[in-house]
């Protein structure tokens, strides 16, 4: 199994961008979406730009990342509080 996920592209030098996911700064490569510009969403995989989001999709898919880590910790809370 494998996971992509969205980021913001931050700044493009060469290629290489800059780009946010989760609150960190990563440098990816963008050997593989050459027409990526700044201030689009890729979803990245190992380090490097396989694709190219639009920003309504990218911003469904992040909140469904977050909701999902919001109930893991539910979860382990719970577990934690014992019965």
């Amino acid at each position: 199994m494998c996971l992509a996920v969205p980021a913001l592209i931050k700044r493009i030098e060469g290629s290489l961008a800059e780009v946010e996911l989760g609150g960190a700064t990563l440098t990816i490569s963008l050997a593989l979406t050459p027409e990526a510009q700044v201030g689009q969403y890729a979803i990245i995989h190992t380090g490097y730009a396989i694709g190219l989001l639009d920003e309504a999709e990218a911003l469904e898919t992040l909140q469904l990342f977050a909701d999902m880590e919001a109930a893991a910790s539910e979860a382990d809370a719970a577990e934690a509080a014992g019965p």
